[in-house]
């Protein structure tokens, strides 16, 4: 879980270079408000740049979380 600030990038790469994970859910509430746009693009990259052979899968709400990831891995 990140929050939806200025925390998130940094987190997103520090959780990423301390493991390997196979699928990445990124959810609504980074996605979705038009607000967000510009954090949702720099997450994507975090994500992209710090596990490049990580899936990227999305949620539509919490309880389909797993569903998301289960598409990619």
């Amino acid at each position: 879980m990140i929050s939806p600030d200025e925390t998130a990038v940094p987190t997103v790469q520090r959780r990423l270079v301390d493991g390997r994970y196979d699928c990445v859910v990124v959810g609504a509430g980074v996605r979705l408000p038009p607000r967000q746009l510009v954090l949702f693009e720099a997450v994507i990259n975090a994500i992209h740049r710090a596990a490049p052979q990580t899936a990227i899968a999305f949620n539509t709400r919490p309880e389909d979380t797993g569903a998301a990831a289960a598409r990619w891995i």
